[in-house]
């Protein structure tokens, strides 16, 4: 049924397709054997997006001021390379359909923002709608989806958000198959993020459309809850993580851009939104205001031992092993042996948290070294198991070394 309300829409949009190079004989991407994976993102994508902090309130000004940040903080050094414009910095389009920037907010075009964001060692990100309009009702890229890709290409991007509003009865798979050929033609490589929230479940069909999928609705700087279509950290964890079989080089289960060092959550629960989004092997995307981070920020974010996890060659989420009320066990197989193991209180008091080697997949005989990755210490070896003490609110992660 998807498949046949794939092909109508698609014989519908005709008249466009044709107008945009678009072979009207070919099949629907969906059905296309032939199809592959796009080579990008061997590990999960590691930037900056504006939207949790400045949502549409955005501009060429806080963009280039974010780009400059990112390097004299280190975060670029330490793999946080791709500057993302959010929602909102759209203008009209011309008579010939060709897209425009806000020209109040980006009065200098966004080839100069590129320009300035790629002589800096940085890549340069945008957003789009598979939708006649984004979520903030600024253009989409439906009906111009090659024409759109074209201008992309020539301002310079190298990675799309690609949204999922005013999308009607479009069958996603198509849409998004779409917008990745368009990507494609070009020539340019450019990394496509699919934001449709999980709604069609792109894990099951999206490894060879886009490098990363939303997994979940939009998530809000709050330990658990729900707030209208947002959601909290604890809630979105709990929908990610089933999800781990599909995640991979090239292909990332994506639980939404980080919050941390926006004021919502405590140091403690910054620390565990961080390393479960490294044990998942999630897009590590900042969401703050860079260029006025505190310390307590910086270190969250630059963490480079909890970085290392996320960015693991071997391309594993990691998942939950056991959990028992609200302490659990999250284990991630790393390159070379090792494990990522991180201890999560989702309780209101202090418990104490233990893991044993089989829980690990290691032998109980095994002796371990053990490397704590917030205190940046190491810790006495271990054989069979390893406990520790876990604040409210609060996870341990280590790595375990046989």
């Amino acid at each position: 049924m998807r498949q046949l309300l794939g092909l109508l829409i698609l014989l519908l949009g005709l008249s466009a397709a044709q107008a945009q190079d678009v072979d009207p004989n070919r099949m629907p991407p969906h059905l296309d054997p032939a199809r592959t994976a796009n080579g990008l993102a061997p590990t999960p994508p590691m930037g900056w997006n504006s939207w949790n902090r400045f949502g549409c309130d955005i501009d060429e000004t806080i963009v280039r001021r974010t780009a400059d940040a990112l390097v004299e903080s280190g975060m670029r050094d330490a793999g946080y390379i791709h500057v993302i414009v959010d929602d909102c910095w759209q203008g009209p389009r011309l008579a010939d359909g060709s897209i425009t920037a806000d020209p109040q907010r980006f009065p200098s075009g966004m080839r100069a923002l590129a320009d300035h964001i790629h002589a800096r060692g940085l890549r340069f990100g945008l957003y789009s709608d598979a939708g006649r309009l984004t979520c903030g009702g600024r253009p989409g890229s439906q009906g111009h989806e090659y024409q759109d890709a074209r201008t992309y290409a020539a301002w310079g991007v190298d990675y799309l958000k690609y949204d999922w509003c005013h999308t009607g009865t479009r069958n996603a798979e198509e849409a998004y198959a779409l917008m990745a050929d368009a990507l494609r033609a070009t020539g340019r490589d450019i990394i496509l993020s699919i934001c449709e929230w999980g709604n069609n479940q792109p894990w099951l069909w999206a490894q060879k459309i886009g490098n990363l999928w939303r997994t979940t609705g939009d998530i809000f700087d709050a330990w658990e809850g729900v707030d209208r279509h947002r959601i909290g950290v604890m809630n979105i964890v709990d929908r990610n993580e089933p999800l781990w079989p599909y995640a991979g080089p090239g292909h990332w289960n994506d639980p939404d851009m980080l919050e941390v060092g926006n004021g919502g959550m405590t140091n403690d629960e910054y620390r565990a939104h961080f390393g479960l989004w490294a044990m998942m092997a999630a897009p590590l995307i900042a969401g703050n205001d860079i260029s006025a981070m505190d310390d307590d920020t910086s270190a969250i974010l630059l963490n480079r031992e909890v970085i290392a996890v996320d960015q693991d060659p071997l391309g594993v989420q990691g998942r939950r092993v056991w959990r028992d009320g609200g302490r659990e066990l999250w284990v991630k197989p790393l390159a070379g042996g090792a494990r990522a193991l991180l201890l999560l209180n989702r309780g209101e008091a202090p418990a104490r948290i233990a893991a044993t080697w089989e829980q690990l997949g290691y032998p109980a005989h095994l002796r371990g070294r053990i490397r704590d990755l917030w205190a940046h210490r190491d810790l006495p070896p271990a054989s069979g198991r390893f406990e520790a003490e876990v604040a409210p609110h609060a996870a341990v992660m280590v790595t375990v070394r046989p």
